[in-house]
């Protein structure tokens, strides 16, 4: 039993050198390329069974000639597993070096294709993850292409919204001004009120900046669905008058929900003016609300005749109008995108369809202590 231990302490001893060697040295190339890693790992490994085997040899007092023996047979079995071991190396090395390629594909508009030799299991792992990678940048790319668009086109149509009026007021102040305005108060009401579409339109541009930039600071309170849409059709109901457009909140339900009441008020009046100026008169608006398996779904249901499909993703877009009339009824095509960013922020969403006659847009927000 004690020639057992000293055998086995031996080989360990022998084994532990070679190993704190191989670790002093891969210390030392640890930036290095893979191939030098994977030889001196195979060096040790190799080595390691080598000493520890000469090391118990030694120790067992052989004669010369057995000595020499064990020592050319391990010393060969040692080359062999060596030479092995790198030839393996090399193969993991050069499949490791396809998925560096493979890699390199990523660009601005690049895409990730995996090398079609087989690999091992975490090259593998990895080139799936890569490819996945690439799939992500590819959607995201798109997006930054579909937002810049919309920034493009949300400047041109500022740019002539804010010339129209600018324009009108200048000619009116100059008439007024020149004294030969026939209607001196037509002309004072006429500028106010376009004083008061550019404060809306600069609001919407200040609310959109600051959900955009993810500052948008909500109060939260436990507020009943139905004083809430009351309150917006009331606040609406001047507007539908004059357009001729009936509005409908019969199926509103007193749903609790918790929601900044300054905000939602905004989402509701936003939602129901657009619905209002894009049906016809004699049409009708409609909102509801009612308890849903994902939440509380609001509802406003309008008359426009339905969006063209294609268009339907592009609803809650910046600058999205759904024509390309730039006239100041069109608006400014912010509406519906603080729709969405206050939606968004309250941990809801919002979304749209078509349905016989118009379209119909849904607000699905939590429900209250959610």
């Amino acid at each position: 039993m004690h020639a057992t231990f000293l055998i086995a302490l031996y080989a360990f001893a022998g084994a532990a050198a070679a190993g704190l060697v191989g670790a002093a040295v891969l210390r030392l190339i640890r930036r290095r390329s893979l191939t030098a890693s994977l030889a001196v790992v195979a060096a040790v490994a190799v080595l390691a069974m080598l000493a520890g085997t000469l090391a118990v040899a030694w120790a067992m007092f052989l004669s010369p000639h057995d000595l020499s023996v064990v020592t050319t047979v391990v010393a060969m079995a040692a080359v062999v597993s060596l030479a092995t071991a790198l030839l393996l190396g090399r193969w993991v090395v050069a499949r490791s070096r396809e998925l560096a390629a493979a890699a390199r594909s990523f660009g601005d508009d690049g895409d990730y294709a995996a090398p079609s030799t087989p690999a091992t299991a975490e090259l593998d792992a990895l080139s799936r993850e890569l490819a996945a990678t690439s799939a992500r940048l590819a959607e995201s790319r798109e997006r930054e292409r579909a937002l810049e668009a919309s920034r493009r086109e949300l400047v041109a149509w500022i740019s002539h919204d804010l010339r129209t009026p600018l324009a009108g007021l200048r000619a009116m102040s100059e008439a007024l001004e020149d004294g030969v305005a026939a209607d001196p108060d037509r002309y004072l009401r006429q500028i106010r009120a376009e004083v008061e579409r550019l404060n809306d339109m600069v609001g919407d541009l200040f609310e959109l900046s600051r959900i955009h930039a993810g500052t948008l600071v909500l109060a939260p309170a436990r507020i009943s669905l139905y004083d809430l849409i009351g309150d917006a059709l009331a606040g609406a109901d001047p507007l539908a008058r004059r357009h001729g457009v009936r509005l409908v909140g019969d199926a509103v339900a007193a749903v609790p929900v918790e929601v900044d009441g300054k905000e939602m008020s905004r989402v509701l009046g936003n939602l129901l003016v657009n619905a209002i100026r894009r049906t016809p008169a004699d049409g009708t608006v409609a909102v509801a609300a009612e308890r849903s398996a994902d939440g509380v779904v609001v509802s406003v249901t309008d008359g426009c005749g339905g969006i063209p499909e294609e268009d339907l993703p592009r609803v809650f877009d910046t600058g999205w109008r759904g024509t390309h009339a730039r006239t100041p009824p069109a608006g400014a095509g912010l509406g519906l995108a603080i729709v969405r960013g206050i939606v968004e922020a309250h941990r809801g969403r919002a979304t749209v369809r078509n349905i016989p006659g118009g379209c119909r847009f849904e607000v699905i927000l939590p429900p209250a202590g959610a």
